[in-house]
């Protein structure tokens, strides 16, 4: 990367903990994490795909969207282990660049993913006798590709305006990811416009996905409250419950976040905060949304079986 005025070469990223113990710990509890978010999510892929029962539009969805996890934490999370086992705190200045534009527009890609998904369910609960006709193959296709390019669309000008910057010093930065408000603190020029244009942007994906997702699952929990059996409204409620357990925890520390006052980065609690939102959630996505569902059970059973 050439620009005018910069003269830093590298970042340094300060990482998740500060002693060589807790580090090895750490190590061990991402590894073990980035090991399940890998393993859920190819399992949900190759199910979805080899099973003939499991290509309806809500198998399609999550074979989408296990395949946006394994991307969007791979984009940050190897290296993370690596600096961890090896103490190198160091990132090339593309590197981390690379990182910071594909991290918000992979994260901003898994907010819509969540939106259409609990469209769908909407979609399938509320209205079971028109679903096939309404989610057919042409309009779940363009769902899928409007989340991509949706999410690119609107978080690559801000981060693409970041990445043009002059950096002079200094080039260290308390967190374990290039994280976009840091990077703007560590630039040589003033950033106001762009940390408004940032700010505007998520305050718009955030909210506003979070509105389609909060308004789709409370239609879906009043639909459940008139299902006559109780051992269906149990059963459905056992399912909603843990979407709404994973669903809450994302967007409440994406939230907090990224949406308050004082925008300034830094602090210890945002990379717990971070945690949360990028590797809790991913690991426990696959199996609460998808490896819980009795038909993925069931043929994740019988593959296991053929092969033994």
């Amino acid at each position: 990367v050439s620009m005018n005025h910069t003269t830093v070469i590298e970042f340094v990223l300060l990482g998740l903990a500060n002693s060589r113990h807790l580090e090895i710990t750490l190590f061990l509890f991402l590894g073990i994490a980035y090991f399940f978010i890998l393993l859920g999510n190819i399992s949900v892929i190759t199910i979805t795909l080899t099973n003939n029962f499991l290509q309806t539009p809500m198998y399609y969805f999550l074979r989408n969207f296990a395949l946006l996890e394994i991307i969007f934490t791979s984009t940050f999370l190897p290296s993370t282990l690596y600096s961890l086992l090896t103490e190198r705190k160091t990132i090339s200045l593309s590197g981390c660049f690379l990182q910071m534009l594909f991290f918000y527009c992979l994260g901003a890609c898994t907010l819509f993913h969540m939106a259409v998904m609990s469209l769908d369910r909407y979609v399938a609960i509320c209205h079971p006798l028109h679903y096939t006709a309404i989610m057919n193959q042409r309009l779940c296709l363009q769902l899928i590709l409007g989340c991509w390019a949706l999410s690119f669309l609107s978080m690559f000008p801000p981060t693409i305006m970041i990445v043009q910057l002059p950096f002079c010093g200094p080039n260290v930065m308390n967190h374990f990811y290039c994280d976009a408000s840091l990077l703007m603190e560590l630039s040589c020029t003033d950033t106001g416009f762009i940390e408004e244009l940032l700010f505007i942007t998520l305050i718009i994906i955030l909210p506003g996905t979070l509105i389609v997702t909060a308004v789709s699952y409370g239609c879906i929990i009043v639909t459940i409250l008139h299902i006559p059996s109780s051992a269906g409204r149990r059963k459905a409620f056992s399912t909603c419950s843990a979407h709404l357990i994973v669903v809450t925890v994302f967007y409440s520390t994406c939230l907090y976040r990224y949406i308050r006052p004082e925008q300034r980065g830094g602090q210890d609690s945002d990379k717990v905060l971070s945690l949360f939102f990028s590797v809790l959630t991913q690991t426990l996505n696959p199996y609460i949304y998808s490896l819980r569902n009795r038909q993925v059970k069931q043929a994740l059973k019988e593959r296991v079986l053929k092969f033994s």
